[in-house]
């Protein structure tokens, strides 16, 4: 018996198991966010380096793991992958509760890292591997608003817990245990198609590389633009909660524009690559040549709607190109590449100029 015929009596729960991991990929920033200055005022005596790793840490170890993606897959299947990732989330995740030292809370988001790197190419590479080509554009624009969600849900629920000790905000991890229940019930456990020997990584970045460039290139700007964003509004009069505001609007409009994704691949099939490239400059040049805060808010709707496209559509495509084996193939590449894009950031930004105040202002990243 095939898995398409294995699967397709629960085919609706086993496409919400694929989704509720994509829910989760997204929180190794996110919960940072809202306590990174509590953390940063209960361990004062710590080099201002370390406490900035708490946020890069993850991504880096997620970077790691996915080159070695396609190896784990030799050695595990599906479900045994998701299963021991999502209890290392859980674990390492929600274990900083217990954090009094730096250290051990740094080995934590490593570990983190980690399993977010064993999950996120599961997240949409399964999508491909279980489901006919005709529908990725509905389910890839799907991840992508379980993506953005994920990463609004964890920072208002992470922004509650903080009020009660920076600590607390660690705990949003222990939603993995939904998706392990669902993932335990619903997900098959099959070995995975693997990568051709004779097609090294290198030859798979080779054929793949104009979605992985597209992918890194479109998270760069995504992680850089509120930087410029929030500098050019406070230099306007806004104020930090209006800006704070207008960045969670920036991933609510990403999230609903991935969730029309599909409707508009079938709408304009020939033309959706050109859409969030166009999106992507016109943001960028009302950034550029603002002078009032309508044009910020154009720019800052125009840069969500060109991520909350540009992600899925590149996912399209690659898993179409990749077909069943995208999950040990394109897939660890594209997770790797929007991490890559979330980890130089920062490195980027370092060379833009600061406001007339001295200061940065900078949100932390959620994807």
């Amino acid at each position: 018996m095939t898995h398409s015929s294995q699967c397709q009596p629960s085919h609706r729960w086993l496409t919400l198991t694929i989704l509720s991991i994509s829910l989760l990929t997204v929180m190794a920033g996110a919960s940072v966010a809202p306590a990174l200055g509590a953390v940063r005022a209960y361990f004062a005596d710590t080099e201002p380096i370390l406490i900035q790793l708490i946020v890069s840490m993850p991504a880096l170890f997620i970077i790691l793991t996915n080159l070695f993606f396609s190896q784990l897959c030799r050695l595990m299947r599906s479900r045994t992958i998701a299963l021991l990732g999502l209890a290392l989330y859980v674990c390492a995740g929600s274990g900083a509760f217990f954090c009094t030292h730096i250290g051990v809370l740094l080995v934590l988001r490593a570990l983190l890292g980690v399993a977010v790197g064993m999950l996120l190419p599961l997240s949409t590479g399964l999508l491909a591997y279980y489901f006919p080509p005709k529908r990725m554009a509905h389910l890839m624009g799907l991840s992508a608003f379980m993506n953005q969600m994920g990463g609004v849900i964890a920072t208002l629920l992470a922004g509650l817990l903080c009020t009660i000790s920076w600590n607390c905000a660690f705990l949003v991890y222990l939603g993995g245990l939904v998706a392990m229940v669902l993932v335990l019930l619903f997900l098959p456990n099959e070995t995975l198609p693997q990568r051709p020997k004779q097609l090294s990584m290198w030859a798979t970045l080779r054929k793949f590389h104009p979605s992985v460039a597209g992918m890194l290139l479109l998270m760069l700007i995504f992680f850089i633009f509120p930087t410029h964003f929030a500098m050019t509004g406070l230099s306007m009069g806004l104020s930090q909660q209006m800006t704070t505001l207008l960045m969670v609007g920036l991933d609510l409009i990403a999230a609903l524009a991935g969730l029309a994704f599909g409707r508009l691949m079938t709408w304009l099939p020939r033309s959706m690559k050109y859409v969030a490239p166009a999106c992507l400059l016109a943001g960028m040049a009302c950034l550029a040549f603002a002078d009032n805060v309508a044009a910020l808010v154009a720019g800052c709707v125009l840069i969500g709607i060109a991520t909350g496209l540009g992600v899925p559509y590149l996912n399209t495509i690659a898993s179409i190109k990749g077909g069943k084996e995208s999950t040990t193939t394109v897939m660890p590449l594209l997770a790797a590449a929007l991490n890559g894009g979330q980890f130089l950031s920062p490195l980027v930004e370092r060379h833009a100029p600061t406001s007339s105040s001295g200061q940065t202002t900078r949100r932390v990243p959620i994807r």
